[in-house]
């Protein structure tokens, strides 16, 4: 029921917020050239995946985790992109594809190693990553590694349509700031 619900919302998003999309990826052009960032990730079974979100960072910035950044790598635009939550909006197309769902544990990187261990310990990657869930609206991110993977397993055990829909609407809410990022 979930995928289909997936389906149905990235399809429509995509195909409704297009526009939008268009205008950040020109805007992108001029911030950094590059405005489309491409990421392998850890999906489903710990398999690779290729992650797509608008670049909010300069584009030589090296590839680590958010917390583990520098604030002075993101650019002006990418800041208003963070804070809007608009540089997810590529992950819809991870989402039509079947890479992601809407609610499901974030998609850490494969050189997390504290946060696989975590996860693997707790069956958190037999599920699809998800764009937010229970840790992202509690504001819990990957700088805390066991105390995500804990709240992700707890988000997986409980699931429910009811609650598929209750993340999506405290995101879309503005509940849950993402990952923070070093000053």
């Amino acid at each position: 029921m979930i995928r289909f619900f997936d389906f149905i919302f990235s399809f429509f998003g995509l195909l409704f917020l297009s526009p939008v999309m268009l205008v950040l990826y020109i805007i992108g052009l001029f911030d950094t050239g590059s405005p489309v960032f491409v990421q392998k990730r850890v999906g489903k079974g710990k398999k690779p995946f290729k992650l797509y979100k608008f670049r909010t960072m300069e584009v030589n910035t090296k590839s680590v985790a958010t917390h583990l950044s520098s604030s002075s790598a993101v650019t002006k635009f990418g800041s208003f992109l963070r804070k809007s939550k608009l540089d997810e909006l590529p992950q819809l197309i991870n989402v039509l594809k079947g890479d992601m769902s809407l609610v499901g544990p974030r998609p850490n990187l494969f050189n997390q190693t504290e946060l696989i261990a975590e996860r693997n310990s707790r069956g958190v990657y037999s599920a699809v990553p998800g764009i937010t869930g229970l840790a992202q609206i509690n504001e819990v991110d990957m700088s805390t590694p066991k105390k995500l993977a804990e709240m992700d397993a707890e988000m997986l055990r409980n699931l429910s349509v009811s609650d598929y829909f209750k993340y999506i609407f405290a995101t879309v809410g503005g509940k849950g700031q993402g990952d923070r990022i070093v000053k």
